[in-house]
């Protein structure tokens, strides 16, 4: 008996044994089973995130907004994507310029200095106009840039500067994407090509002022106007643009449409557009020296009216400006360089003067003036925020009706310039004027100008 139970023990304990080992077989396969499971639960919902459209995987949404205009509008892409406002709103910035000036002319006598036959101040402009132009402190402009593709066939800015006196649309323009055969076309409102510096708006300059010639020729703004301007890129292995403009010709410093009466001598106004500029440029390196230059030339009428002023007179005639243009930049490492830049403008005037005798009786004469000047600066960036400069203008012909009025016009400056970042700037600029006359006498202006410069939002990369 007591062998039996012995038996029975022995046998109960063996089953016990097995069935505990089979039940941890079992929980390890049911555990194997669930990391399974788990591991293709992830894998699905990765495969769930990465999921796209069919039609996205053919046709990737770009960042691009200019390619999102192709995706939209293309026919040949056969697809079209949902719209989004943020890729197609524009590009907007917003610069301002701000400056302490001391001169040695008071402000009353500065706003009448003139060049005789060459240079007197018109009516207060809107927009830049005259920049520093008051002893202390100055609010020049602040000037609002907008940018975006219309769509796959042209871009479009605009350039709105704001001043104490009012505010004007300076440029808005649209320029083709992508004509064949290397061309451009260009439709607005638009600062003209003629020269290297025209182009350029006042926060791109290396100095405060604008070249002295530029201010006679073309006044305190430069020659910006309503027209079409083609350019062609030549096919060549150098850079080389041809390019033609249509302009209004509304300049009032060498051209005018309206006309005018003086007693009872009525001109007409010229016809519109009034003022063709033709220009070629081409730039090319040797080693780390880079070399831009061009030609450049302004056709036009001319109305110049000035019977409101306290020496009435005014002008009907035809115009002719030449320009040549040098700028070379040589690179001495990755953030230093040294440029040097020019221009030489040249102006030919033919007409009739309109003007009063003592009697108050209309007289009239004719007139030739052949004038032309040239400024030319160095600048050096000698550090990755700083740069230094010096600039010498001259008026060299001034020759009215054949008489030589005032030759050897002469202005010079020099700056100091720190950049905390690309989007500030604060100069000092000191210089000597020695090209202006205060009735009938040479009137020295000497000052010293400290500007500050300051741009926020989105600006495209600024022209070598």
């Amino acid at each position: 008996m007591k062998k039996l139970i012995l038996l029975t023990a022995i046998l109960g304990v063996s089953f016990a044994q097995e069935s505990l080992e089979d039940l941890r077989r079992q929980l390890e396969e049911q555990k194997r089973v669930i990391q399974e499971l788990e591991r293709r639960i992830k894998d699905l919902e990765k495969a769930q995130k990465e999921e796209v459209k069919p039609e996205e995987k053919s046709k990737p949404l770009p960042a691009d907004r200019s390619l999102q205009l192709k995706l939209k509008y293309s026919e040949s892409l056969r697809t079209y994507q949902p719209f989004s406002q943020k890729a197609f709103l524009p590009d907007i910035s917003l610069i301002i310029d701000t400056s302490y000036v001391n001169r040695n002319v008071r402000d009353e006598t500065f706003r009448k200095l003139e060049i005789p036959g060459l240079y007197h101040k018109h009516a207060d402009e809107s927009g830049h106009g005259e920049l520093n132009k008051e002893r202390g402190f100055n609010f020049n402009y602040a000037e609002l840039y907008l940018y975006a593709p219309v769509d796959p066939y042209f871009d479009l800015y605009a350039t709105i500067p704001f001043s104490e006196e009012g505010s004007e649309v300076e440029e808005a323009y649209a320029v083709t994407r992508g004509l064949p055969f290397g061309l451009q076309f260009k439709v607005g409102k638009f600062r003209s090509s003629f020269g290297r510096l025209n182009a350029m708006h006042p926060h791109m300059w290396d100095f405060a002022n604008p070249p002295l010639v530029y201010k006679a020729f073309f006044g305190d703004d430069g020659l910006k106007e309503k027209g079409v301007q083609i350019n062609w890129l030549a096919p060549t292995p150098f850079y080389l643009l041809f390019g033609v403009e249509a302009l209004q010709g509304e300049n009032e410093q060498s051209f005018g449409t309206k006309g005018f009466t003086v007693g009872d001598i009525s001109v007409k106004d010229t016809r519109k557009p009034n003022l063709y500029v033709g220009f070629v440029k081409t730039s090319f390196d040797i080693g780390n020296l880079s070399v831009l230059t061009g030609l450049s030339y302004a056709d036009g009428r001319t109305r110049i009216d000035h019977l409101d002023t306290e020496e009435p007179h005014a002008f009907a005639g035809k115009t002719r400006i030449y320009g040549f243009d040098l700028t070379a930049k040589y690179f001495i490492d990755s953030y230093r360089y040294i440029s040097l830049q020019g221009e030489y403008l040249y102006r030919d005037q033919k007409g009739t003067r309109y003007a009063y005798d003592q009697s108050n009786n209309p007289i009239t004469s004719y007139l030739t003036k052949k004038q032309g000047g040239f400024y030319t600066q160095l600048v050096w960036r000698f550090a990755p925020r700083w740069r230094a400069g010096i600039q010498y203008n001259l008026i060299n012909k001034n020759e009215v009706s054949g008489k030589s009025l005032t030759d050897n016009l002469y202005a010079y400056y020099g700056m100091l310039e720190f950049n905390p970042t690309e989007f500030s700037r604060i100069r000092l600029q000191i210089g000597q004027n020695r090209a202006f006359y205060y009735n009938d006498q040479r009137k020295t202006v000497n000052e010293v100008i400290l500007q500050f410069n300051f741009a926020i939002g989105a600006h495209g990369a600024h022209p070598f």
